[in-house]
């Protein structure tokens, strides 16, 4: 794997190791049974001091697609992920959003041309494989909203992820610009729902501040910079194949921190997510549109100044 390439691949999975320390700040240092009032403080406190960095707000179609990707990647997948937590037992929830690298490759190959291969349905297949040992507690009674709520926020963050990839930047808009606009217009999406289902914020201590304070910056601000970083110079297939990196941290920081065993299933399960993780950033760079393609058959026919947004 060429030197920048390993580069852009080892920051990008700080973000999916960064998410897997959700689940330990929010059972140690949040308020409990706050899920909504908590994704909007991880989200929109961020997007506003991002803005507030980078002085820039979108324009013209920006303004649309900034909403459009704000709640599939924020707006949209906070609220169904922590719903589908509340209502799934043990890890199933983690397991359902395992499938992402799935739902990226059937979209990317619907948006993006980037036709999926063997390899890449049976990797896809080994992850979801390795973190349901990992995860995946005593099965609990069938709850058909949770499971449609997991399900709803693995195709939310892979729609947000190939169409973050398909729309690209506006010009001299880097990838922290785009981060502040996404996570603020995901934070204004959450705030009225997490208001009418929750009702009034709750009194915060300096322990709840103190978590709050990391799930904005490190765990959401500087996560999702290096995430949607990583987009821009990856391929959709690939990005979402460092997914599985999220519950495997949690695992082991439930290991470390919370004293919670591991045993030799989790640890073959670990070994074969992280095998996974790894196989899917071979030969995955980013590839032009096959001559027969629909894509470069379209960029012969269309006007030369037709663009695709």
């Amino acid at each position: 794997m060429h030197r920048n390439r390993l580069t852009t691949v080892a920051l990008t999975a700080l973000a999916p190791v960064s998410w897997g320390s959700t689940y330990f700040v929010t059972t140690q240092f949040l308020p409990a049974d706050r899920p909504l009032f908590t994704g909007m403080m991880r989200a929109l406190p961020a997007g506003l001091a991002l803005l507030a960095l980078t002085r820039r707000l979108p324009r013209g179609d920006w303004w649309w697609k900034s909403v459009v990707l704000g709640a599939l990647n924020i707006g949209a997948f906070f609220p169904l992920l922590f719903l589908s937590a509340y209502r799934l037992p043990g890890g199933m929830a983690a397991v359902i959003g395992s499938v992402g690298p799935l739902w990226v490759a059937g979209l990317a190959a619907l948006f993006l041309g980037e036709k999926p291969t063997l390899r890449t349905l049976l990797t896809g297949i080994a992850a979801a494989l390795g973190v349901s040992l990992v995860v995946l507690k005593a099965a609990g009674s069938f709850d058909a909203i949770g499971v449609i709520a997991a399900l709803g926020s693995s195709a939310s963050m892979s729609a947000g992820t190939v169409f973050t990839k398909r729309w690209g930047r506006p010009e001299g808009a880097g990838p922290l610009i785009l981060t502040g606009w996404q996570l603020t217009a995901g934070g204004l999406l959450i705030a009225p729902v997490a208001f009418f289902v929750e009702g009034a914020p709750p009194a915060l201590d300096g322990r709840n501040i103190a978590g709050y304070l990391y799930l904005a910056l490190v765990n959401t601000a500087v996560a999702y910079w290096l995430w949607f970083r990583g987009i821009g110079r990856m391929t959709a297939t690939s990005v979402t194949f460092l997914g599985p990196l999220s519950p495997l941290t949690a695992a082991v920081i439930g290991w470390a921190a919370l004293g919670q065993a591991l045993a030799p299933v989790q640890l073959l399960g670990m070994a074969i997510a992280f095998g996974a993780t790894l196989a899917g950033q071979i030969g995955t760079g980013p590839k032009k549109p096959s001559k027969g393609s629909y894509r470069s058959v379209l960029l012969k026919v269309m006007p030369q100044n037709f663009r695709w947004t």
